[in-house]
């Protein structure tokens, strides 16, 4: 493995430098832009979800290695579908090929990334350096800069609404680390926006204001939301879904929490940004009232940046096209691509703000509030309970890209050894270790490992298995190191 700032000890570097970070990542930036949406009918972004979990593969699972699922998809092409690990390498590393080219040709591209923490060390590990270093490029390059927008996200792909709060708010310190390590503390500062991983909101109201409150914390502005995860305040669907909300996050105590909600619509379907759908839905919207202004409305989707034949094959030729057509250097196009960022920055320079923004709670809360009666944990525990008594379909397990899975239900045999070793990892660490030794850092990678999606996804099987091995060896690093 090379030498490189990102991975230290043989693990990634993912602590240590959290009160500079936190200095780094809490300043304010205001950006002048001239004529705000100049010759702009509508927007529309797109982001592209890069992730593979760190596994211990190999014959035994008590003695492998921990490598990245891309590392052993390239290993062993011969199984299943890992005869596209080569082109899934491509996929991360394209953008890097693209944007400089369409901006020589005098094109000015929008596109937004998001790389799990998993991913980028998984690359790094297996020795992909080309492919972080053409990241590097497109991320720092000053040619690139409004091109390219990074978007947050939990270091090991981990659910907000099953990952116990603490460890969340980890994941989150942990990516900025990472990122910071890869790409520069100045990089670091542009990363406002937040990409919850299986774009699962939590909805139980304790737990959604300790997410926002995180997001906050560790300076972002703004969170990618699914529509149908969220709700107005009286309980009703969203309306006006081309423009930003405020996230508002009650917990029992009656604390709130608020973070600017980017809504993504529709469920999850790589042809929306495959075949650039958001550029086509845009042509159809007007302008929008808000905050006294008329403002064009931004259509977002995010959809995986290299899974199915869409996105490996028909994206690049589409992408290059719509960029054309919308920001190519003949262009007259009066719907233009933005990223988000860019979008509220617009907003910003007109004098519309949060305050101006319709609000917005995670879905089934006014069913929950309707029936709180005082306040703290036991009043709100036993509203949801008179709420599920009145329907046998009421959860307070979050919303996410779909209806149709629960990211609690049937994982009892993975969350519950996951949570008794996050309770163990807290209880022995404690809140004065040295976040700087290798043996902290030992031990949080293999917990943020131990929570990433892809271990209960699938609910059983192999998956499941590197999961609980995890824990397991998590649990003789406690055992051992503490």
């Amino acid at each position: 493995m090379a030498t490189s700032l990102d991975v230290i000890d043989g693990f990634p570097h993912i602590s240590g430098h959290e009160q500079r970070l936190e200095e780094v990542t809490s300043a304010i930036t205001n950006e002048q832009v001239a004529n705000p949406f100049k010759g702009t009918r509508a927007a529309f972004a797109c982001v592209l979800h890069m992730h593979q979990p760190l596994v211990p593969a190999g014959k035994d699972l008590k003695t492998a290695p921990i490598i990245g699922n891309l590392e052993w998809m390239m290993r062993n092409q011969g199984i299943g579908d890992n005869h596209n690990a080569p082109v899934m390498q491509y996929c991360y590393e394209r953008m890097g090929d693209y944007i400089p080219k369409m901006v020589d040709a005098g094109c000015q591209p929008r596109i937004m990334l998001e790389y799990s923490g998993t991913l980028l060390f998984g690359l790094r590990q297996m020795g992909a350096h080309q492919v972080l270093e053409k990241l590097k490029v497109i991320t720092t390059d000053d040619r690139y800069r409004d091109c390219v927008e990074w978007v947050g996200c939990p270091w090991g792909h981990a659910v907000a609404p099953s990952t116990p709060v603490f460890d969340y708010r980890r994941h989150v310190k942990a990516f900025q680390h990472h990122f910071a390590t890869l790409f520069g503390v100045d990089a670091l500062k542009r990363v406002k926006g937040f990409s919850p991983s299986e774009m699962a909101l939590p909805n139980h109201p304790d737990v959604c204001y300790e997410f926002v409150k995180t997001l906050k914390d560790c300076g972002y502005r703004w969170v990618l939301v699914q529509e149908h995860s969220v709700e107005k305040p009286d309980g009703t669907t969203l309306t006006q879904k081309h423009i930003p909300h405020l996230l508002v996050a009650r917990n029992s105590a009656g604390d709130t929490a608020t973070i600017t909600a980017i809504i993504k619509t529709q469920g999850s379907d790589t042809k929306l940004v495959g075949q650039m759908q958001p550029y086509y839905e845009a042509q159809s919207t007007a302008a929008q009232p808000l905050g006294g202004c008329s403002v064009p409305p931004l259509v977002t989707q995010i959809a995986d940046g290299e899974n199915g034949g869409v996105m490996m094959n028909e994206f690049p030729p589409k992408f290059a096209q719509v960029m054309a057509e919308a920001a190519g250097p003949s262009s007259n196009a009066d719907v233009r691509p933005m990223n988000v960022t860019e979008y509220l920055r617009h907003l910003d320079n007109l004098g519309v703000g949060e305050d101006d923004y319709p609000c917005v709670q995670p879905v089934l809360q006014h069913r929950v509030w309707a029936r709180m009666a005082g306040s703290g944990p036991d009043a709100l525990a036993a509203a949801i309970e008179s709420a599920k008594a009145e329907d046998s379909r009421f959860h307070m397990e979050g919303g996410s890209w779909t209806n149709n899975i629960s990211w609690v239900k049937g994982y009892d045999n993975l969350l519950g050894p996951m949570e008794r070793v996050s309770a163990e990892f807290s209880r022995k660490v404690g809140d004065d270790v040295d976040t700087s030794e290798r043996r902290y850092r030992k031990a949080l990678f293999h917990l943020l490992c131990s929570q990433t999606s892809c271990f209960r996804f699938w609910g059983q099987g192999l998956f499941v298995d590197y999961g609980l091995e995890i824990v397991r060896r998590l649990e003789e690093i406690l055992k051992h190191d503490f």
